[in-house]
């Protein structure tokens, strides 16, 4: 069978998104070509940023290819799937783009915004059907004949009801393939995600950048983070397959890699394996699961780059968030500083949270800044539907959910953090563009 793989060309004006805005590799779309393409289907993978395609160019490539299924994504790579732009206006726009030149093609979207919310996605995307969690093994399943809207983790709406049998989706992951890239890909990733260490010294920053995937879920269930429906159970991928495509990412140029992992664990084996082979990479974790040794090692393998998540400054705020952390905030910046000693760039994430004194915030950022550590000024909160928080709030998602979580988000905010260019526009603002609201 053929198939198409497409991320889309992102834009995000008037969106409240909080990811990266550069070109990322589509880890979803290359998990799910290694397992076509071993199985013997055939494959055409394309991304607007780094194939430098927009909407309608993309769509004429894949109509002159005529695959039997597209897979698009709705929101910009794995690594951004826990803090998802809510509105689906891009991928309506592709959809619509290839449903008038590809008429024989099945259209299949994936992302969070189905895997939480499976009815509203379909009926926003305008896509025939839908995988809910991680997708690469559906897509497989798909392509060797399964129906979607009985495959389980699947969606469709037949006479308008929403067939969704089964939960969202985990993979196995640990024996995924070695990924690989087109060569033009990564000569056009010029961006280092997270890094901020010197930029032009001769540690690699003028190669190329990539992303990877280590390990894949978390096991912890803080308050906050949107993983439920999506890359929540905790895998770590076989050693051989890893190193394998981080040596083909180092023979094609790259020469700083980020790990997307939702929690960068200790992993001694990992770390000592890349001692030696001349890259640079980023991380994100907790530091309080970090020893002094494993953070020695760690610096001395390569890493150059750690947001490591604190989010509150007390005992009882980092309880409220479910933290389950052992350690006092004292000693949570004692090892933070000792981090900043053996990686150039540390990141002490907060977030707003109303038992945190701003004050003592002050002090602590102070502190931190005096020590070359960098604590952000406190992001508040969104409350994606596949976190706790919106739970707590209001429930189990509904058909209504993105649309009351921007809502709320814009109507306690009236001031941005400090990595929003512009106020963001209403949810249905945003999606009524391309008819989808």
């Amino acid at each position: 069978m053929r198939l198409a793989l497409l991320n889309p060309p992102w834009s995000f004006e008037g969106s409240i998104y909080f990811g990266c805005r550069e070109p990322h590799l589509p880890l979803e779309l290359g998990a799910c070509r290694a397992l076509l393409e071993a199985a013997g289907h055939d494959t055409l993978m394309l991304d607007g940023a780094l194939d430098d395609l927009g909407i309608e160019a993309m769509a004429d490539r894949v109509a002159a290819w005529a695959p039997d299924i597209a897979v698009i994504t709705t929101a910009p790579t794995y690594l951004f799937w826990r803090c998802a732009q809510p509105e689906l206006r891009i991928p309506r726009l592709l959809i619509d783009a290839l449903r008038a030149r590809s008429p024989g093609t099945r259209l299949v979207a994936v992302g969070p915004h189905g895997s939480a919310t499976p009815e509203p996605a379909l009926r926003k995307s305008g896509a025939d059907a839908l995988i809910r969690g991680e997708c690469e093994e559906a897509v497989l399943a798909l392509a060797n004949g399964a129906e979607p809207g009985m495959l389980p983790g699947t969606a469709v709406l037949r006479h308008d009801a929403l067939l969704a049998p089964g939960a969202p989706l985990a993979t196995r992951f640990t024996d995924l393939p070695a990924l690989r890239w087109p060569a033009h890909w990564i000569a056009r990733h010029r961006h280092h995600h997270h890094r901020y260490d010197q930029p032009h010294d001769n540690s690699g920053h003028d190669l190329p950048g990539a992303e990877v995937e280590a390990s894949r879920g978390c096991p912890y269930t803080c308050s906050f983070c949107a993983k439920i429906d999506f890359r929540d159970k905790y895998r770590r991928r076989d050693l051989a397959p890893l190193l394998a495509e981080i040596d083909a990412l180092r023979a094609q140029g790259a020469g700083y890699l980020y790990f997307i992992d939702e929690i960068f664990l200790p992993n001694r084996e990992l770390l000592e394996a890349l001692v030696g082979r001349g890259l640079r990479f980023g991380v994100q974790t907790r530091i309080d699961l970090w020893k002094p040794d494993m953070i020695e090692l760690l610096g001395r393998a390569g890493c150059v780059s750690i947001e490591a998540g604190i989010e509150s400054l007390t005992v009882e705020g980092r309880a409220a968030l479910d933290k389950r952390c052992k350690l006092d905030t004292d000693q949570l910046a004692d090892l933070l500083i000792l981090a900043k000693q053996h990686v150039p760039f540390v990141q002490a994430n907060l977030i707003e949270t109303a038992s945190d004194d701003p004050a003592l915030v002050t002090a602590w950022r102070e502190k931190l800044l005096a020590a070359g550590v960098w604590a952000n000024d406190p992001v508040p909160l969104y409350p994606y539907p596949s976190s706790p928080d919106y739970r707590k709030l209001w429930g189990m998602p509904d058909d209504q959910a993105w649309e009351r979580a921007h809502a709320h988000y814009l109507s306690l905010f009236a001031d941005m953090s400090d990595i929003q260019d512009a106020a963001p526009k209403p949810l249905p603002e945003l999606e009524a563009v391309c008819g989808c609201s």
